[in-house]
This record gives structure tokens, C-alpha cells and sequence, in this order.
């Protein structure tokens, strides 16, 4: 198809679930309801809100309020969002015949301190306990919903709490102060977005996948309830589990969809979403709807997978190409339209893909992303490996022996370059070896930051919220360790976020079928030796599909939606524009040397264009999304 599509001004999220509150024991009833008021249009969503207010909480959701005590507001509230699923019998029979929140508030008066080990699917929840002057809200296991909070500063509302689902809903209090957190800049920059627990935003935090928040007596504490339980070793053959893949893949497709006539799925044309369209073909009665994105670009069209995917699965294929001009006509508002400054570049063509469906006429997408995370099939998870083996060599043997000789060697020498280079990589530890490629790890932040900027933040702030993280897991080996962190960094906070929020903006519902619970925890009942063997990756799940999924989607490489913009900007003088007035804005702001942007450009133009380009792509958002919402001073 040819391209000449614009958002326009890109509609705020229609289908955005939230959740919206606070706590405040000395508020007063006519500050509940402006309150109130001010925070639902931060909410920003076009479906019924369901709202409650009164002198000590106020709060809102796009699902059902529901009381704590029976029919009795005055002890407190409870609601729950999003596809929460009920271990319990009796909880599941309540959920169905009154609502999810009538279900919550059951749990909660059975096993206040338990409640949480009846809940799977994708969800996050409030619960305002008024008897014991008390909150909790968390997120699911894998942090499919965001949600923010904050104390207020105000001496008079000290003892407080604010929360909701968008950084734009808790900022809309009056107790919270919308002001920039310099770290938080810093973290963008280095993560391109801001990883959970923290924001953009000074005093604004948000959980992180699979935690919760309890909020008691003026304390505020965080709780990780739900760890995952990997397996090294099975009872059962690698023929048997195989052989259960293709079913627990189904079964995951078949609770993801509530109506197959309005359900289409995303297609790349690579091993996940080729799986979830396959499944919802065998199980739609008529022909299902799949949707992808190409790019007139080499290296990163996949177009031609996605046919043979289609082919293969009797699918009816949409197509569209997105182009240069789509870029520039979107990026703006694209950019701005995100609570907090987001420089995944894929999240374009990911809004593209949404709207061809929702001018479909489609209702909700099934999205593939999780497969790699939860079946390995990054490529840095078998480089890790490669590393990692040099140190089952004893450390008197490196340190005495290989590192010294290795040294010595002359450099004009390639192979001892390429073993000096294996030896330095190997000799950092995990996770930060992660990061070797990190723009802010191959070039130096005084190169980069000005000095009064460099003085307000921690340059090690991002290792060390990287090693919390991966060291989290416990009894558990170095690749699951890495599945987790992207658990948390690749999913919750960055693909997650990407494709909802593309998908709302589009005016449609998505959903995760490789990150249902079942599927997870099948998954990580699968030994590591199975997922990865030698240098192929996802060697357990291309096994267990062979001759289900085609030939050509199980051998070729990763790709995804990838954005060519780095390519593009060579050549295309409107995506310069575009991307020069923002790195010059962005030099009036003082946090950045001056002289490193017009190196970055240079480097741009004359060194690695697909590199640099996604460092001007981060910075070229940065500064679309502060000049919405600051003054550039």
C-alpha cells in the first residue's frame, strides 16, 4: 500500500482501563469532589467512570466500585482493572455473577494478608481500608497495567496518598508537584524510558510488575509478591513437554479472546506472532484478520514473513507501509501523547499496525510479545553464555596465566585483539555486561552531560537498579536471572507499555496470549539446557512447532517492527528538519554539551547511521515531549 496516512492530531486513549484516588484524612468533602474532578481528566479515557468521594478518600475506576463492607461505603472501597483470572472456585462463581471488584473485596476480608495469592491474569487494584486506615494497590506479575503514586507535599496533607493509572492522573492533585527529576532524564537517556520504581517526575514513583504498595499509618511500603519458580531439571521427557507446547499455546490465544469476530492479531512474520495468529485461526470459526507493517528499506522489511505466516495459516493479511513522511506527520504527536518520555522507536509502526486494524474494524489485537523473554530467544542471552564460560576457568589460570599472555601480544595481531576484546567483555559482571553497547557506557558522561547536570544526578543510579533486579531470583541460574530482568525492563516497562499505549491511541483493546500466566509458568518449567542449545536459541519451542509453524519463520532471524529511521534521516531533509529544530531546542536546556549533539550528528552522518540515529531518535523525543508540557529554560 502506498502511505500517506496522518494521525492529526492523535485522539487521547479511548480505551485506557484506570484507576484513580487518594487518601487524605484531613481533606474536606468539597475539595474531594474538585479533587476528584481534576484527576479524572488526567485519567484521559472515554468509558464510564465509576467514582466515589467523600471526607478521608476519594476514588474512580473504569470498572466497578465496590464496597468493602457489603453495601457500606463508610469503611472503604475496592476495584479492580483489566482480565484478572480467580484461583478460588467461589471467588471466580462471584467475579462472574456480580463483578471483579465484588470478588477483590471478598478476598480481602477472608485473608487481608493472602488475598493476592488467589489472583492470576493481567490487573491492577485499589484497596481503600478505612477501618484499619490503610491502602494497598499493586499490578500484576508482569506489570501489564501501570500505576503511579505520591505523598503529598503539603504540610497539611503530609499524611497522604495519591495514585492512578497515568503519571498525568496523580500529578493532576493538588498536593503534587509536576517538576522535573533530573535522574529521571539521565534514565531515559540510558534505558530510553523510565524504568519502574521511578519517574520523570520529582516525588512521582510507579510500581514495578508483580509488586504492591501498602500505605498505613503515614508509612508507605513496598512488597514483591510473586517471584518465578524455574526449573533445571524436568521428570518429564523433552518429547512429552513438546508435545504439550502447542496446547498451552491455544488454550493461552482462547482466554485472551472474548469475541473472535472483532479480534485480529498483530503479525510480524516472526515465531510469536506467527503462534498467536496460527492459533486464533484454528479457533476462530471464520477467517481471522492478521495486521503488519513494512518498510521500504533494506534490512528491515519482513513483509514477505508475514505472507508466508498468512499463507500457511489460511489468514487474511493487511498490509502497510510506513514511510519517512508517516514519521514526520506522526512523531509529534506520538511522542507527546506518552505520561512519560518514551523513545522506543517501534512504537510508530506499532500505532500504524493498530489503526490499519481499527479502520478494520477490529476491537482488540493479540499481541506476540513475550516469547523471547519467557522462551529465550534474545541473542544476548547465548552471547551471555559464550562469556560466561570463561570463568569456569579456575581464576589462578586467567589471572596468572591467559590474561597476561594475552597482553603481551602485539595488537597489530587480530586474533589478539578479538581475545583481549572476549577477555575485557567477560571480565565485567552481569548484568552490566548487558550494557556494554549502552550509548552512556561508549561514550563518557562528561562528554555527553554538562557539569551542573552531571552534579545533580547518580551515573551509577541505572547499574545498580539493573543488579537489584537481577539478583532478585533466588537458587536460579544465570539465564533465567536474565529472563527475568527483561521481565521487568523489556516487557513491563518498555514493550508493554509500547504497544498499549499505541493500541489506545488507535482506539483499540490489546492483549498478551505468550504472557499468560499458564503459559509462564510452563515455561519456566522448562530447563534452560532445552531453551538454548549452543547458539540456537528458542531450541525447545522451535522444536516443539516444527511443522506447525512454517520453515521459513522457525530459521529466519529477529526482527520485529523495527523503525529504519536512523537510515531514512540520511536521505530525507524533512526527517532531518525534524530532528535538528529538537537537538537545537534541546541544546538551550543546558543538560547536554552542545559540542557532543553536533558530534552525535556528525557521527550520524559519517559513522554508524542505524546507531546514532537511535540516539537522536531518544533525544529528538525527550525534547518533543518537554517542549509540550515546559518552558525550554
Amino acid at each position: 500500500m502506498s502511505s500517506n496516512r496522518s494521525p492529526n492530531n492523535l485522539k487521547p486513549p479511548a480505551l485506557s482501563q484506570g484507576l484513580a484516588g487518594w487518601f487524605l484524612p484531613d481533606a474536606t468533602p468539597r475539595n474531594a469532589y474538585i479533587e476528584l474532578d481534576a484527576m479524572l481528566a488526567g485519567l484521559n479515557t472515554s468509558l464510564n467512570v465509576d467514582t466515589h468521594a467523600s471526607n478521608v478518600y476519594s476514588c474512580a475506576a473504569t470498572d466497578r466500585l465496590y464496597p468493602l463492607d457489603n453495601n457500606s461505603a463508610d469503611k472503604g472501597m475496592v476495584s479492580i482493572i483489566g482480565h484478572p483470572q480467580w484461583k478460588s472456585s467461589h471467588l471466580a462463581t462471584i467475579a462472574m455473577q456480580a463483578n471483579h471488584s465484588a470478588a477483590l473485596a471478598v478476598a480481602y476480608r477472608e485473608d487481608s494478608n493472602n488475598f493476592l495469592n488467589q489472583l492470576g491474569g493481567s490487573f491492577a487494584f485499589m484497596i481503600i481500608d478505612t477501618v484499619n486506615n490503610a491502602v494497598l494497590a499493586g499490578v500484576d506479575r508482569l506489570g501489564h497495567f501501570p500505576l503511579y503514586y505520591a505523598q503529598p507535599q503539603e504540610s497539611q496533607t503530609k499524611n497522604g496518598l495519591v495514585f492512578g493509572s497515568s503519571a498525568n492522573t496523580v500529578l493532576a492533585h493538588s498536593g503534587v508537584e509536576r517538576k522535573i527529576r533530573p535522574q529521571g532524564v539521565y534514565d531515559f537517556i540510558y534505558f530510553h524510558m523510565v524504568p519502574s520504581p521511578v519517574s520523570i517526575y520529582q516525588g512521582l514513583a510507579k510500581l514495578p510488575a508483580g509488586h504492591y504498595l501498602k500505605y498505613s499509618g503515614g508509612k508507605l511500603d513496598l512488597h514483591n509478591y510473586w517471584q518465578p519458580h524455574f526449573s533445571e531439571s524436568s521428570e518429564k521427557s523433552f518429547r512429552a513437554m513438546a508435545k504439550e507446547l502447542r496446547p498451552q499455546l491455544k488454550s493461552a490465544v482462547g482466554r485472551a479472546v472474548t469475541d473472535y469476530s472483532t479480534t485480529g492479531a498483530f503479525l510480524s512474520g516472526g515465531l510469536d506472532s506467527s503462534s498467536v495468529t496460527g492459533m486464533l485461526s484454528e479457533l476462530s470459526e471464520h477467517q481471522a484478520r492478521a495486521y503488519s507493517i513494512g518498510f521500504a528499506a533494506e534490512g528491515y522489511d519482513e513483509m514477505a514473513y508475514a505472507r508466508i505466516s498468512a499463507k500457511k495459516f489460511g489468514v487474511k493479511l493487511n498490509e502497510y507501509y510506513v514511510t519517512p513522511d508517516d514519521v514526520v506527520n506522526a512523531l509529534p504527536d506520538i511522542a507527546t501523547s506518552y505520561d512519560e518520555p518514551f523513545g522506543n522507536s517501534s512504537a510508530l509502526p506499532a500505532y500504524f499496525c493498530a489503526k490499519l486494524a481499527a479502520d478494520d474494524g477490529i476491537k482488540c489485537l493479540l499481541a506476540g510479545d513475550g516469547g523471547d523473554e519467557i522462551f529465550a530467544g534474545n541473542e544476548r542471552y547465548a552471547k551471555q553464555g559464550i562469556f560466561e564460560a570463561y570463568h569456569t576457568v579456575p581464576a589462578a589460570i586467567r589471572q596468572h596465566f591467559i590474561e597476561p599472555l594475552t597482553q603481551a601480544l602485539p595488537s597489530q595481531i587480530n586474533l589478539a585483539t578479538k581475545a583481549k576484546s572476549y577477555i575485557d567483555q567477560a571480565n565485567v559482571p552481569l548484568p552490566d555486561r548487558l550494557q556494554s553497547y549502552n550509548f552512556l557506557n561508549r561514550h563518557r558522561p562528561e562528554e555527553i552531560f554538562a557539569s551542573d547536570f552531571l552534579a545533580q544526578i547518580s551515573t551509577a543510579s541505572p547499574s545498580s537498579l539493573l543488579q537489584q533486579v537481577y539478583h532478585r531470583p533466588t537458587d536460579t541460574s544465570t539465564l533465567n536471572r536474565m529472563l527475568y530482568l527483561d521481565w521487568q525492563f523489556t516487557l513491563a516497562d518498555n514493550d508493554l507499555r509500547k504497544v498499549s499505549h499505541m493500541c489506545a491511541v488507535a482506539g483499540v483493546d490489546v492483549t498478551f496470549p505468550m504472557l499468560d500466566d499458564k503459559l509462564v509458568e510452563f515455561a519456566c518449567q522448562i530447563p534452560g539446557s532445552w531453551k538454548i542449545k549452543g547458539k540456537n536459541l528458542r531450541h525447545f519451542y522451535k522444536k516443539a512447532l516444527h511443522n506447525w509453524l512454517p520453515d521459513e519463520t522457525i530459521n529466519k532471524k529477529k526482527q520485529g517492527f523495527g523503525l529504519p529511521f536512523g537510515v531514512w534521516m540520511q536521505s530525507h531533509h524533512p526527517l532531518q528538519e525534524l530532528a535538528y529544530d529538537n537537538l537545537l531546542k534541546l541544546k538551550t536546556r543546558q543538560w547536554l554539551n552542545p559540542a557532543f549533539i553536533d558530534k552525535l550528528i556528525d557521527l550520524h552522518r559519517n559513522g554508524h547511521a542505524a546507531y546514532y540515529g537511535e540516539l537522536i531518535w531518544v533525544l529528538t523525543v525527550l525534547e518533543l515531549w518537554l517542549d509540550a508540557r515546559f518552558d525550554a529554560s
